[in-house]
Formats: C-alpha cells, sequence, structure tokens
C-alpha cells in the first residue's frame, strides 16, 4: 500500500499518543502509592493523551506526588499544562496554589539553609514583615541589606517604601524617605517607580515644579505607567497648564477609562482650554463612572456584610442548648 503506514498500539491510538488504558494505569500507579514509578509515565500522559478528563487527573496526581515524595519541582511541568488547559478550573486552582505555596517555603528554607548570610535572606526577611504590616521591622531589615552591599539596584526604593507605609509619618521619615529614592535613581537612573513616588512627594509639599519633572520622567521611562500620567496631568492642571495637561490625561484615560478621577481631571484640562463640549462629556462620564464604582463598593459590602451574617448563624447553631 502506498504512502508510510501508521503503528497502532495495543488499544487503537498512533505511536506517541497516549491511550486511555496508559493513561489509566499511570493514574492509578500514582493513586496507590506507587509515584516513584508513575511520576514518568504521569509526565508523558499529560503531555499526550487528547482526552480532557485523563490530562486533568494525571496533573492533579502528578502534581500530589511530586509534591509528597521528594521531588516538588517536578511538579511545575504538572503546574505548566494544567494552568494553561484548565486556566478557570477551581480544583486546578486550588491544587496550583497550595503547590506554589509549598514551592516557595521549600526554596526559601533552602535559601537560609545555604546561604544564611546572604542579602538575600535579609531581602525575603524584609518582604514577608512588609506583608505583615510590620513596616519598621522591615526597614531595619533593608538597611542591613545596605550595610552588605550599598549600591544594590532596587534596595533603597524599597526602603523608601517601608518608611512610607509606618502608620505615623513624621516630616522626618518623609525627608529619609524622598533620600532613599533619590539615592536608588544615582544607582538606577531607569527606576520610573523611584520618579513617580518623588513626584508624589513633592505634590504633598505644593512643589509642582519638581512634582511635573519626575512625574515627566516616569512616563518617559515607562510608558504604560498609568498613575504617573493621571499624576503629570493633576499637577500641570494644578499649575493651570491646560494645554499641556491634556495629552498625558487622554494617555491615562486610555490606560484607565473606568477612573472618575481621570474624567474630572481631564474635564478641567478641557475647560480650561476652552473646550466646552469636551470638557462636557468627560464631566458626564466622570459621573457615570463614579456612579458604576459606588454600586461595586456597595455590592462588595453588601457581600461582606451576608457572609458576616452567614457565619453568625453558623456560630450561634454550634452553642450548645440550654
Amino acid at each position: 500500500m502506498a504512502g508510510r503506514a501508521v503503528a497502532q498500539t495495543s488499544n487503537g491510538t498512533s505511536n506517541g499518543t497516549v491511550g486511555p488504558n496508559s493513561a489509566e494505569r499511570a493514574i492509578n500507579l500514582a493513586e496507590s502509592g506507587h509515584c516513584t514509578e508513575a511520576l514518568p509515565l504521569l509526565k508523558k500522559t499529560i503531555r499526550q493523551t487528547t482526552n480532557k478528563e485523563l490530562q486533568k487527573r494525571a496533573g492533579l496526581v502528578g502534581m500530589h506526588c511530586a509534591m509528597t515524595h521528594n521531588a516538588p519541582y517536578d511538579s511545575i511541568s504538572f503546574l505548566e499544562v494544567l494552568t494553561h488547559e484548565f486556566p478557570r478550573d477551581p480544583e486546578v486552582l486550588y491544587s496550583a496554589t497550595h503547590a506554589f505555596s509549598d514551592l516557595s517555603l521549600m526554596t526559601s528554607q533552602l535559601l537560609a539553609r545555604e546561604a544564611p548570610f546572604s542579602y538575600q535572606v535579609h531581602l525575603l526577611n524584609a518582604e514577608a514583615l512588609e506583608i505583615q504590616g510590620k513596616g519598621p521591622e522591615a526597614v531595619t531589615e533593608y538597611k542591613r541589606i545596605l550595610d552588605i552591599n550599598p549600591l544594590l539596584a532596587g534596595i533603597h526604593a524599597r526602603l523608601g517604601r517601608a518608611l512610607l507605609s509606618e502608620p505615623q509619618l513624621t516630616p522626618e521619615t518623609v525627608a529619609q524617605a524622598k533620600k532613599a529614592f533619590e539615592d536608588e535613581l544615582e544607582i538606577d537612573p531607569r527606576n520610573a517607580s523611584a520618579e513617580y513616588v518623588l513626584g508624589e512627594l513633592a505634590k504633598n509639599d505644593n512643589d509642582l515644579s519638581a512634582a511635573t519633572r519626575h512625574y515627566a520622567r516616569a512616563t518617559v521611562l515607562d510608558n504604560g505607567f498609568a498613575e504617573a500620567y493621571l499624576g503629570l496631568g493633576t499637577s500641570l492642571v494644578s499649575s493651570k497648564r491646560f494645554a499641556d495637561a491634556i495629552p498625558p490625561l487622554e494617555k491615562y484615560e486610555k490606560l484607565a477609562p473606568d477612573s472618575p478621577t481621570g474624567h474630572f481631571q481631564l474635564a478641567l484640562a478641557y475647560s480650561g482650554v476652552g473646550r466646552k463640549d469636551d470638557a462636557n462629556r468627560e464631566a458626564a462620564l466622570q459621573r457615570e463612572t463614579a456612579a458604576s464604582l459606588e454600586k461595586v463598593r456597595r455590592r462588595v459590602a453588601e457581600g461582606l456584610l451576608e457572609k458576616q451574617d452567614s457565619q453568625g448563624d453558623r456560630q450561634g447553631s454550634d452553642q450548645p442548648k440550654q
């Protein structure tokens, strides 16, 4: 017969494709505790089977085997396929959350064990402290990193951010934060976030000239930095430079069309140059987006109240009756 014959497996699939029998065997091996034997078969199954149900099962049991049988990084190949093929599946997302968390914890423990005096250990500690809302402790960790390497890019900016997160900001703390962001730009002149924060600090000091300069640099360094465009436009409107304010505010509107603040500032800029129709349109959009945002906030608040009420009802039903 002309042409190249296609070899068939015993269960009717062509070479290179995992059939349901092979897939089930690999899954059964894993589920019966034979993970070492099952893992290589599952890696093949998840990429080659055409059966979506089997693919998902193979991925989930493969990920479990990898995480529980001293092969944690093998879970990454299963995560890659699962999150691509089942991006909205709650079971996949739940399992992936735990896998990524466990991988993160294991890797951080390995870092602490292998390089306990490295700046990276202090960096992990500082990041964890920030997440916990412990700004002063995070500041201490960032300062320790700078003692190790004062020219390390990104750390001065992180120090400045941690300083500004403190609940009671004093003029001295703000001045320290400003110096930290300025030091960051000395090391990394292309740090758009540092420029933006310096713009915010200048605006808070009513130094509109400096604020405009920093915001403008941030937009040049990162042309997708929405908040920098808003800051630039707002500072220009406050300086009565309405014509100059229009381009950055129009850019911001494209990046954040649902922002009431953007529409409001653009309405002011249009009004300042005599474009009344455009100003009226933006004012209407500001009202619409503000109302829409308020509806979302109300729904979220109602949802939280309903959740609290249901939790209270459950707790009440758990109380022993007198």
